[in-house]
């Protein structure tokens, strides 16, 4: 009896219980197991619906409860030596599964309605998966193992999923290699194969490394001989070469294994291609087609891309790209155009022996490969909503253009095309709306110089300025010109400053009035002269020092700020303290090292007026309307541990931290009980997805009706202040907007 294929998440036997049957259909997420005895005869079947049904029909029950109270008995199968492809399509969609079993009963096989998932491991790769890179070392090694061990490391540097090789029992497989007829393409392919082959035991020793550096190791059976082995080894998939696609023999022999293949199409014509997806198709084995041209190396204008969507339409599948061009475009392309697999050579060294180091990337070239495959699929992430981009929003109100007062207007007065202008910055309502605006009655007084915008249009509740009482101290940030109008006849307890480099300069006896009874938080500068980013932890000794001597400056500022504010003995100071990087995240090593040395920094200031509270940061942070990548304080594990050690505490931006927990994948709630011992000072607004920082509350995907009653209860002795994006503009409507949708989550 052959039961290779049989997939055993999908089964229980007869003692088990109800717990384990749950078990099992949770992992599968299939909704169904198959219910055998000891001698795999199919007992029955048991649904989600058989479960619910049982749970609906008992007073109490018991997850010690065993199958056979479970047992759906009238179940449909089909017997191996009946199998035809129309009748099993039949009842696939007539009962979405299907048993198989041979002439005794015996389960063998069990087919899905849907065709089987290509998984490597845990791994799914599907179209919605990012794409899954083989680095493909072949006998690149030239029958060395340690220099196949070096490019393992390379390969693992590079970003690969998973480094491939060849095996060839030789002595099978060219049994006419000797032959002195032979062409001299097929002598000089026998004498490299001969030289340059790692023997089995070597060639495992190198997966077993593959293993230990985190790839997954895959390799090519030439012959039946080396699948045997391969067998013994326990590889988890297999790679058919474009030389053995209409070796049907081959591949029904791997089919018998149970594992995925991946099968390479170059040298087959379109009715051969076809053939081997109907074998496939008609054994609903799971299974991946990679276009390619199998020229050495491939002319750019034979290559035709365009093809993969023939491949998809054979094999109802995703398909893939294996390349044999120079350079790595083409393969970028792929991805572009839908490929969720690429294959390429790989190699140190392309003036080495052998056909295949001259089509093979260079290590640097493979790493650009991986770079450039991970930025088209971050530019694939699909959305029908045009949802402007924070680095968008930043450039749209710089750049942009906005209707502005030309003339002056008493309230109730009709708007002429007279009273408007348009001009920088995009502040305000958008040009193409003047027409609608003459005509219709001024909602207020306006001076000559003044913003429209369309909040003054509506009369929304939200947008009111109220008193708000909240448990924590609570307030909102605030420029130097603003203050005033904005902190007027309000009860807050707190105001945040956010300085500019060029307040730095100003008379703070022309913007505040003393003895100001409010708590004191300032917000350092982020950008200083001549584009100077604030980084403390800069590899650049020169960029670092200045750095820290503007915070030095910053600081020697707030001190005077503070006789203003008598009731703050010693204001928090929020601080960017750097760490961000160009062109991608950076080790866990190198973050450790900059933690370290950003505490050196700060150390001479840990005596002053302030306490320096750095905040937590977003992945993907934007700088100039540009987006980088940040590295410290975005790990809550790693704040956690930092402000441990150093006795450090920090301004939690729960926008920031979202979106560093949507990449991270971890919960939100969970890392706001973490951080909350170590918040001083908190920043809210809302977040979406990885990179939409500020929104306004309830706008992103953070849930604050379970979020904001847990942020009173545990930041109890922490102050905060709504930091959404514009809420200042129109005399801070979107800060009170946000205090009343607060308000709401009781």
């Amino acid at each position: 009896m052959n039961i290779k294929q049989l997939n055993w998440e999908l089964v229980v036997f007869v003692n088990h219980d109800l717990r384990r049957v749950l078990e099992q259909i949770t992992r599968n997420e299939k909704g169904f197991v198959v219910v055998v005895d000891n001698e795999l005869k199919i007992a029955g079947t048991i649904t989600d619906g058989d479960i619910r049904r049982y749970i609906a029909s008992t007073e109490s029950f018991e997850l010690t409860t065993k199958v056979c109270h479970l047992l759906n008995k009238n179940f449909t199968c089909l017997k191996s030596a009946e199998r035809n492809p129309e009748i099993e399509t039949q009842l696939i969609k007539k009962f979405k599964f299907l048993p198989i079993v041979d002439e005794l009963g015996r389960l063998q096989e069990i087919l899905q309605g849907n065709k089987p998932e290509f998984r490597i491991a845990n791994e799914v790769i599907d179209d919605n998966s990012a794409c899954y890179i083989i680095a493909e070392i072949g006998n690149n090694h030239n029958g060395s193992i340690k220099l196949a061990k070096q490019m393992v490391d390379l390969a693992v540097e590079a970003g690969a999923n998973c480094v491939k090789f060849q095996m060839r029992n030789m002595k099978d497989l060219f049994r006419l290699r000797n032959d002195e007829s032979a062409d001299l393409g097929a002598q000089y392919t026998f004498d490299l194969l001969d030289r340059f082959q790692l023997s089995n035991k070597e060639l495992f020793s190198v997966f077993d490394y593959c293993k230990l550096k985190g790839l997954k190791p895959l390799c090519t059976p030439w012959d039946e001989a080396s699948i045997e082995d391969l067998e013994k080894y326990g590889v988890e998939f297999y790679k058919v070469a474009s030389a053995d696609l209409t070796n049907h023999i081959l591949i029904k022999r791997l089919i018998e294994t149970g594992k995925p293949l991946i099968l390479s199409t170059g040298m087959s014509t379109d009715a051969e291609i076809a053939l081997a997806a109907k074998l496939l198709n008609e054994a609903r084995h799971p299974f991946m087609f990679l276009h390619c041209n199998s020229t050495y190396p491939a002319p750019f204008d034979e290559i035709n891309l365009p093809y993969m969507q023939r491949l998809k339409e054979l094999t109802k599948r995703p398909v893939g790209y294996s390349g044999h061009e120079r350079g790595v475009g083409v393969s970028i392309a792929a991805v572009a155009m839908g490929a969720k697999i690429i294959e390429r050579h790989f190699t140190l060294d392309r003036t080495m022996e052998g056909n295949d180091h001259k089509v093979s990337l260079l290590p640097n070239e493979f790493r650009q490969l991986v770079k450039g495959i991970r930025e088209v699929e971050g530019a694939m992430v699909p959305s029908f909503n045009r949802r402007l981009s924070q680095g968008e929003l930043i450039n749209r109100e710089v750049l942009g253009k906005s209707i502005y007062i030309a003339k002056a207007i008493k309230e109730g007065e009709l708007f002429t095309r007279e009273n408007f202008e348009v001009t920088s910055p995009g502040k305000g309502m958008q040009p193409y709306k003047i027409n609608e605006l003459i005509g219709q009655q001024a909602p207020k007084d306006y001076k000559i110089g003044a913003f429209i915008f369309q909040d003054d249009f509506e009369a929304d509740s939200l947008n009111q300025r109220n008193t708000w009482a909240f448990p924590l101290k609570h307030g909102i940030p605030v420029r130097y010109h603003d203050y005033k109008a904005l902190y007027n006849d309000a009860s807050f307890d707190c105001v945040e400053f956010h300085l500019s480099y060029q307040d730095l300069h100003l008379d703070i006896s022309k913007y505040i009035e003393a003895n100001q009874q409010t708590q004191l938080v300032v917000h350092c500068p982020e950008l200083y002269p001549n584009d100077h980013i604030l980084n403390l932890v800069s590899d650049d000794k020169g960029y670092r020092k200045k750095s820290v001597d503007y915070l030095e400056k910053t600081i020697s500022h707030i001190h005077d700020l503070m006789a203003y504010f008598p009731a703050t003995k010693k204001p928090c100071l929020i601080t960017n303290v750097g760490g961000f990087s160009e062109e991608s995240f950076l080790p866990a090593e190198w973050r450790g090292e900059k933690y370290e040395l950003l505490e050196e920094e700060l150390k001479p200031f840990n005596n002053s007026c302030v306490e320096i509270i750095p905040q937590t940061m977003p992945p993907f942070p934007w700088h100039f309307g540009g987006q980088r990548f940040h590295n410290l304080f975005v790990d809550p594990d790693e704040i956690v541990s930092h402000c441990e050690k150093y006795h450090r505490r920090v301004c939690l931006d729960i926008s920031h931290t979202k979106l560093a927990t949507n990449m991270l994948k971890l919960s939100f709630g969970r890392v706001l009980t973490d951080l909350a011992p170590f918040t001083a000072h908190l920043h809210i607004a809302d977040a979406l997805e990885r990179s939409g920082e500020g929104l306004q509350i309830g706008e992103g995907d953070i849930p604050f009706a379970d979020i904001w009653p847990q942020i009173k209860r545990q930041f109890i002795h922490s102050s905060f202040i709504p930091e959404v994006w514009q809420g200042h503009t129109n005399n801070g409507i979107g800060f009170w907007r946000a205090f009343n949708k607060l308000e709401e989550f009781k």
